[in-house]
């Protein structure tokens, strides 16, 4: 499909420099989630907006409000605020929202980043390195470059083009959340996660979880006169690999690319407080996955009762029985309709573009504001965006720039298609 006049226009104004010097920028601010380096960027974020020209709603949460309603996502971090930013290029409702989140999760030990510096955005060759390269970072500043090509090429779109950056996806959805709770809406919408060249049209839940398992404290000489608590937990940890098992049995076909769609982990474990002392007590928390379409309740049930079941058949838990909790972040999954005209149009962008074979269609096994905006907002929505996940929350953390770029382009060939631009 040959481009039109107005298209080439718009992707000739794409300035990939600009693009990413913006990526850089935004890397350069530690925006941990839940930090006060989250609100400045989200503060910056408006004023970029505004300065911009366009319709600029930024608004503090009022975080007792959303805490209290009924499908709060949750949280880790117990934040003391948050804010929503959304940018429109004109009234009515916007034929396309592109969404980025602009938190990001802690660094872990900086001495295993390449230069001791999560942030300092650098490029080594094509490829820009920092914690949030790909998550997703690298998409916010995709979005950005789509409306800054669209409004130095003077166009006019017939409807809008709306931007929305949220915060705290890390951490439960928040962000997304209090936007689809504000009412701001669109008739679809592109989260530019990264896919690696891939749409993904759904998304697995993620649920965390917290197991207190109890033991009898002794001297460690006289071991035998107590109960580990970390020997407690071994059959329970041995129950949640079974489980795992059974709930990736027959996955959804469209994870037919992801080995385990629905993984049960252990993330933390904190025990005792002395070397020489038999720990009375153990909390491991860790992340469950959530099938497509599976209501969060029954995931948990399904946990609850594994573990259950491990204490009965133990002679130590059967009396001392494992607690479970469900603090943290709770993501259900989300999708978008398989037969969803929105899926083609964002290939043809691609396919225009890049003249290869139409991408592939997927699903990921991780969490994220796809459910929110598709569930609590009702908007058609899927991911396709520069990076790959297998590099995000790591200190590998980077991002191909090359991939930024074809992404960038496709991304604003399809916005003028669907916001209706002409000359």
């Amino acid at each position: 499909m040959e481009l039109t006049p107005t298209e080439s226009r718009v992707l000739d104004s794409l300035d990939e420099q600009t693009m990413v010097d913006t990526l850089v920028a935004l890397i350069r601010v530690p925006s941990v989630t839940g930090t006060d380096a989250e609100s400045e960027l989200q503060h910056a974020q408006a004023t970029l907006l505004e300065q911009s020209g366009l319709d600029v709603d930024a608004w503090k949460f009022d975080m007792d409000e959303l805490r209290a309603d009924p499908g709060f996502p949750g949280e880790e971090t117990g934040r003391t605020e948050g804010y929503g930013v959304v940018g429109t290029t004109g009234h009515g409702t916007p034929a396309l929202v592109l969404q980025g989140h602009i938190d990001v999760v802690p660094t872990g030990d900086r001495d295993q980043w390449h230069d001791g510096d999560p942030f300092s955005g650098a490029i080594r060759g094509r490829v820009l390195h920092g914690r949030g390269a790909c998550d997703m970072k690298a998409g916010v500043a995709a979005n950005l470059a789509v409306l800054r090509a669209i409004l130095v090429s003077g166009v006019t779109l017939e409807r809008p083009l709306a931007i929305h950056s949220v915060i705290s996806e890390e951490d439960g959805g928040l962000g997304a959340f209090g936007t689809m709770k504000r009412g701001h809406r669109g008739d679809a919408a592109v989260l530019t996660e990264p896919t690696s060249n891939r749409i993904v049209t759904a998304c697995a839940g993620a649920l965390t979880f917290a197991l207190s398992v109890p033991g009898r404290a002794a001297h460690g000489s006289t071991r035998l006169q107590g109960m580990s608590a970390f020997d407690a937990f071994l059959p329970v940890n041995a129950a949640l690999f079974a489980l795992e098992a059974e709930r990736n049995a027959r996955p959804d076909p469209r994870f037919r690319t992801t080995t385990l769609p629905y993984p049960i982990s252990i993330g933390r474990v904190r025990s005792g407080d002395w070397a020489s002392s038999v720990p009375d007590l153990l909390v491991a928390e860790g992340r469950m996955g959530v099938q497509l379409g599976e209501d969060p309740a029954a995931a948990r049930a399904a946990l609850e009762r594994a573990v259950e079941d491990a204490c009965a058949a133990d002679p130590w838990l059967r009396d001392h029985p494992v607690v479970v909790g469900w603090p943290g972040g709770q993501f259900a999954s989300g999708h978008i309709a398989d037969d969803h005209s929105f899926i083609d149009e964002v290939s043809n962008a691609i396919t225009t573009l890049s003249g290869r074979t139409a991408p592939e269609r997927t699903a990921a096994p991780y969490g994220s504001d796809l459910r929110l905006y598709s569930g609590v907002g009702g908007i058609p929505t899927l991911h396709f965006g520069p990076g790959d996940v297998n590099f995000a929350h790591a200190p590998r953390e980077q991002v191909d720039l090359d991939e930024l770029v074809a992404v960038a382009r496709a991304l604003t060939l399809l916005a003028v298609r669907r916001c209706g631009a002409h000359l």
